[in-house]
């Protein structure tokens, strides 16, 4: 009767991972979170077992066993909550506590410093706590609570429908924590363990909640904070072009007051002149704020591509459009310099080509400024590649462990500032045009990005021909 429990909720914590894993696809959020349940899973079917025997060996080595994966859980759940939050700087966090688990569970199966043989309750055998049981306690205390506090911080600094998603995740781990009563069987204290109803609430808000809310969808995450950001920004830019009309008068009186000796003009007196440019400085960048926003949430819709909506363009004039409304930092723009021998006409979107140009310049940029110095190219046409474009920077390169992962999504070289959306984004835009994007780097030296475009039917019935040669 007592097994019953634990059959049933172990199912549950395995349907749950599979339901995760088939609603949201294959991501690392998705698979940390299958460990985490397939975790759970082991845990209970183990104990179902174990509350059964009646045989002392056996419960002692199902008792070891069980255990193995409920000393990795927190440490699991913590690299849930990490991923989940997109939080960066939790890697020493996360291999402290999983060595921490990997010694734990050492000692679990060499000695009794960890579990002690079992008590005889009621409902069964149970693990007897041995004299380094309470190593486990603290660390799974410190890093559900550290989880929490993740949750809180990012909930604060957070509006919206962002918030309410993190403060869910959060209320779950809160109730997880509460499963830390189960604790007291160890010591001997005869109560049939009432843990796993607080852990399968947890992880059933989990579930549900990325079913209803998103709350596994970083993309969904970003678009949320991008959209809450249009509101302070439409504010600020509104209050800087009414300051923009009382400047003229403002500027008129000051000089009037001064000249009429109204007032003293000390030596260090600032000049009311140039407030108008410090308000178009502050429009500029709110300007620029708002590319990037736009940049997020284009690079969060590739699934709403329409082919249909596809018609011919031209990528020099996508590439011009790019330039004239990139929002550069002062002298960026006379780091970027344009070859074009022949126009490359394509069957797509200027919009979408506009991004995949914006998330070039913008790597390119961030890898310029890295490097301390550099410049970008841009050729349309290749010698022996007419229907490519190149984008290349000589900043500071891709690092060669990254090459291979810098199209998977939400993987950005760009600590504490990367999304990990834009180059997914681009490859999807690309291969909805039936072209491709790839790369080629060296750190430290260069990285370039090629843009290859199929030919169009036109071009071959018109006789196009390719560029015999191609001058940068």
């Amino acid at each position: 009767m007592y097994s019953l429990l634990p059959a049933l909720v172990s199912g549950l914590f395995l349907g749950y991972g599979l339901y995760v894993l088939s609603s949201r696809g294959l991501s690392r959020i998705s698979l940390s979170f299958l460990a985490l349940c397939l975790a759970s899973f082991g845990w209970q079917a183990t104990w179902a077992v174990l509350f059964q025997t009646t045989d002392p060996q056996l419960a002692d080595r199902l008792i070891r066993a069980g255990y193995l994966v409920i000393i990795f859980l927190p440490t699991c759940l913590h690299h849930f909550v990490a991923a989940v939050l997109g939080v960066r700087g939790e890697r020493r966090w996360l291999q402290t506590s999983y060595a921490v688990a990997a010694t734990l569970a050492v000692l679990n199966f060499r000695s009794d410093l960890f579990v002690a043989g079992h008590h005889h309750h009621f409902f069964g055998f149970y693990p007897q706590a041995g004299p380094l049981h309470w190593v486990h306690m603290v660390q799974a205390g410190v890093v559900v609570g550290r989880g929490i506090w993740l949750c809180h911080r990012t909930a604060q600094a957070s509006a919206g429908e962002l918030s309410r998603r993190t403060r869910l995740l959060g209320l779950a781990l809160v109730i997880y924590l509460m499963a830390a009563v189960d604790y007291l069987c160890n010591y001997g204290i005869a109560m049939y363990p009432p843990g796993v109803g607080f852990i399968t609430a947890s992880l059933g808000i989990i579930a549900c909640a990325t079913s209803r809310y998103g709350l596994m969808n970083p993309a969904e995450m970003a678009a949320s904070v991008a959209h809450e950001m249009r509101t302070p920004l439409a504010c600020i830019r509104m209050r800087a072009e009414l300051l923009n009309t009382w400047l003229p008068a403002l500027d008129t009186g000051y000089r009037a007051a001064i000249e009429q000796g109204l007032i003293d003009q000390p030596q260090d007196s600032p000049d009311i002149s140039q407030l108008a440019a410090m308000v178009r400085e502050i429009t500029r960048q709110i300007d620029r704020s708002n590319a990037i926003i736009d940049l997020i949430l284009t690079s969060t819709r590739t699934d709403q591509i329409d082919p249909g909506s596809f018609h011919r363009c031209s990528m020099l004039s996508c590439i011009q459009d790019a330039l004239e409304s990139y929002p550069f930092h002062p002298r960026e723009r006379l780091q970027v310099q344009v070859t074009c021998k022949a126009d490359i006409e394509f069957l797509g979107s200027e919009d979408l080509m506009t991004y995949v140009l914006f998330n070039l310049l913008k790597n390119a940029l961030f890898a310029i400024r890295a490097q301390g110095h550099g410049d970008i190219q841009i050729w349309i046409g290749l010698a022996d590649a007419p229907r490519t474009v190149l984008v290349k920077d000589t900043g500071s390169g891709i690092r060669p462990e990254d090459m291979p992962r810098i199209f998977e999504s939400f993987f950005s070289t760009k600590r504490l500032q990367g999304a990990g959306l834009g180059l997914p984004f681009c490859r999807k835009v690309m291969h909805a045009f039936g072209g491709s994007i790839s790369c080629e780097s060296i750190e430290g030296r260069f990285t370039s990005f090629f843009l290859v475009f199929p030919a169009l039917a036109s071009d071959h019935q018109a006789g196009i021909r390719p560029p015999d040669s191609f001058t940068s």
